[in-house]
């Protein structure tokens, strides 16, 4: 495996990555909250990807993994700059996004950003607007309270440590929804969603694929996964929606 490099932003942020040379379309995976391009699923398909020659780009946005910051110092549109940075500074041509959770909302910010660089898209488990419809939607008043007292509030999680909510992720995130505007897709997109996920429901993948327009737009429910999406079968799944969004392989 290719040594971890970095590249400094124009925030002089400090941006962990991998990147395998190859044929493009250049896959680029984005990760979900507080997750990190050593998970699972990123390791997985750079593996899959270098078997078939094609290039792949996996990173740490801004206060995960090896990247530099806090993570309760960042928010939203921080890991969209980084995003956009990185594709840009990194990677040519065609790209296929898979976007993971979290990773899924950055990926449809990054196709309203520039939708001419993508030719095909995969999300798993995406969780667009979480921020507004999970988070503040469910926070009680004294939540709601404790984000002006004190800044944030700690949310317990099923997959990993408590997360530190904090106002400015609430904020900021207003201001990058994409349920509520025309979201238009001009390009191949599988949507995969497992129905045992207790962090992102079924509800929020069928919205998503009501909400967007597109001509090959795709969602597929997978019985009794969860959240994670990263045992064998649904790893083989991915590696299917990719080939889909390509073009067949």
């Amino acid at each position: 495996m290719a040594a971890t490099e970095f590249l400094i932003t124009a925030k002089d942020r400090r941006l962990a990555y991998n990147k395998s040379e190859g044929h493009g379309p250049t896959i680029v995976f984005l990760g979900g909250l507080k997750s990190d391009m050593e998970g699972t699923k990123a390791v997985h398909l750079e593996d899959w990807a270098q078997t078939r020659g094609q290039a792949f780009l996996r990173f740490d946005y801004s206060g995960h993994g090896e990247s530099s910051e806090d993570f309760t110092d960042g928010c939203i549109g921080d890991w969209h700059e980084d995003t956009i940075e990185a594709v840009t500074a990194l990677t040519e041509g065609p790209l296929i996004v898979i976007g993971s959770s979290m990773g899924g909302w950055q990926a449809l910010l990054l196709a309203k950003r520039m939708p001419e660089r993508i030719a095909g898209m995969v999300t798993i488990a995406a969780a667009p607007d979480f921020t507004e419809d999970g988070y503040w939607a469910s926070f009680s008043d004294e939540q709601k309270a404790a984000l002006d007292s004190v800044g944030h509030v700690e949310l317990p999680s099923d997959y990993m440590e408590p997360y530190i909510i904090t106002k400015r992720m609430i904020e900021d995130g207003r201001q990058r929804l994409v349920l509520r505007e025309v979201l238009d897709l001009p390009f191949p997109v599988r949507f995969l969603q497992g129905t045992a996920d207790t962090a992102v429901s079924t509800e929020t993948a069928v919205r998503l694929l009501e909400h967007a327009t597109g001509p090959d737009m795709r969602l597929l429910l997978v019985k009794d996964a969860d959240h994670r999406f990263s045992d064998g079968p649904c790893l083989g799944l991915i590696e299917n929606a990719v080939l889909e969004v390509t073009g067949g392989g």
